[in-house]
């Protein structure tokens, strides 16, 4: 009798762990939760100007020159919430940071809802552009900072899961309801995120930034579950942190040293062939493509297109920490390289007359393998990337950096790319997939993987002035 009591004892610590890893896990999730509603604010406003574009040049009587500044102003403010996204974030913390462009984008839709003119209009679009801006930077690296490094790549990828939703909601409802309604839409998720800012737990790891180690251990405490002995993970956290301070704050120039180049160019690197691998010039031309190429009518491409992304986006979240980044990033770039082919076969074939329906298979195929292939890692994994190797003391400027690099590239391939169209159509695409050939190679030959380990040793093992400062960095969460 007593052997089977002293049994059951024993397995009792293994039962109290279990339930409090389930139940420290909840926090992560909420959390996760409450920063991704800002990428669904981000994916609907890229969405809204596509369905909306009929209705508000009737209403508002806008020439397509006017509504064209409309739909590109989004692109320029988020440039200007990049370039200060970073020092946003560090001096005023994270959740802050989340609740700032919040309030940007509640102002810019509301400004679009009442609107009587263009100008309204126009900086309605740039308020919210400078609200994504920010929060495009600023989501990625809470969300990386909050986990532990078993989940970390998987909760950071549902950052672009939820814009390719919320893009997809916004093609969706701007089908049935009006722009103004649609814009009001926008405003809900906003206001659910600052709801939610007001309960979760501040990035540890900027509380220890701010030398605020109470605050640390009490945000890691929740984090991690009240029964957890979270000693070992504050103690390196505080150690690699007190050692980054003795480093003079980072300023944009001071990226470019030896000691920081490696990151500087993986980050910078990932933005570039991202943004002119040709995303932006096939999600926001799809339609137009799909016509030129010889359907009728952009619509069942279009739809093809958002049947494909989510569930694509979805199954990059599932495999991120499984497969890891590297694989899942050769695999993606490989599959857009060949969906740009296909493009570019179909405008080939039909500057040759050849079969028609060649044309349009060859296009249908080539987008949706493309779309397909960027859900699946490209869209999001150069996010998480960026989050996770920058050290605290330059995440700010290296930050602003990379996020402003991206919004750059996707307003000039935007802009160009009708430009490309006359100029060569098959050639435009054949130009993109040589980028996102490059791409492969680029990743196997400098990107790292970051699959399991924890972001002071990612960081520690990039940047040559730092080494790690204790035996547990490598146990940390």
């Amino acid at each position: 009798m007593s052997t089977e009591w002293e049994g059951v004892e024993s397995k009792k610590p293994l039962l109290v762990a279990r339930n409090n890893r389930a139940s420290s896990i909840w926090v992560v999730v909420a959390s996760t939760a409450v920063a991704v509603a800002g990428s669904f604010v981000f994916g609907i406003s890229v969405g809204y100007s596509s369905p909306s574009q009929e209705g508000i040049m009737r209403d508002l009587h806008l020439s397509l020159a006017e509504y064209s500044v409309f739909g590109s102003i989004l692109t320029i403010g988020a440039m200007l919430g990049a370039i200060v996204s970073g020092t946003i974030a560090d001096r005023v913390g994270r959740r802050c940071a989340m609740a700032i462009s919040d309030v940007f984008c509640i102002l810019g839709y509301l400004l679009i809802v009442f609107s009587k003119n263009s100008v309204w209009l126009d900086l309605g679009r740039l308020s919210i552009g400078c609200g994504i801006g920010l929060l495009s930077y600023v989501v990625p690296v809470y969300i990386s900072e909050i986990t532990p490094k078993n989940l970390r790549g998987r909760f950071a990828a549902v950052n672009q899961f939820m814009i390719c939703c919320g893009a997809s909601l916004a093609y969706a409802l701007g089908t049935c309801i009006t722009w103004r309604t649609l814009a009001i839409v926008g405003v809900t998720p906003c206001l659910l995120q600052l709801v939610g800012l007001l309960v979760i737990p501040e990035s540890p790891r900027w509380l220890a930034k701010i030398v605020h180690s109470g605050a640390l251990e009490e945000a890691l405490q929740k984090l991690r579950g009240k029964e957890t002995d979270i000693s070992e993970e504050a103690a390196d956290i505080k150690d690699f942190t007190e050692k980054l301070q003795h480093l003079p704050q980072s300023k944009m120039l001071d990226l470019f040293q030896k000691d920081y180049i490696h990151a500087v160019t993986v980050g910078v690197g990932l933005m570039v062939l991202q943004q002119f691998g040709g995303v932006n010039a096939i999600c926001f031309y799809a339609s137009e493509i799909f016509v030129s190429a010889g359907f009728s009518s952009g619509n069942t491409g279009m739809l093809a297109m958002v049947a494909v992304q989510i569930p694509m986006t979805a199954l990059g979240v599932l495999l991120l920490d499984k497969a890891g980044r590297r694989p899942l990033l050769m695999v993606s770039a490989a599959g857009t390289c060949l969906g740009c082919l296909l493009v570019g076969l179909s405008f080939l074939s039909k500057e040759h007359h050849w079969a028609k329906d060649l044309n349009v298979a060859l296009a249908l195929t080539g987008i949706l393998i493309f779309s397909g292939s960027f859900s699946l890692g490209m869209g999001g994994i150069p996010w998480v990337i960026m989050s996770e190797i920058f050290p605290i003391h330059m995440k700010g400027s290296a930050g602003s950096l990379v996020t402003l690099v991206s919004w750059l590239g996707s307003w000039i391939v935007s802009y160009a790319f009708n430009f490309l169209l006359l100029w060569s159509s098959y050639g435009t695409f054949f130009m993109f997939a040589s980028i996102c050939g490059l791409t492969v190679v680029f990743v196997e030959r400098l990107v790292p993987e970051t699959k399991g380990r924890t972001l002071e040793e990612i960081q520690a093992s990039m940047n040559s002035s730092l080494t790690p400062v204790s035996s547990g960095i490598n146990r940390a969460a």
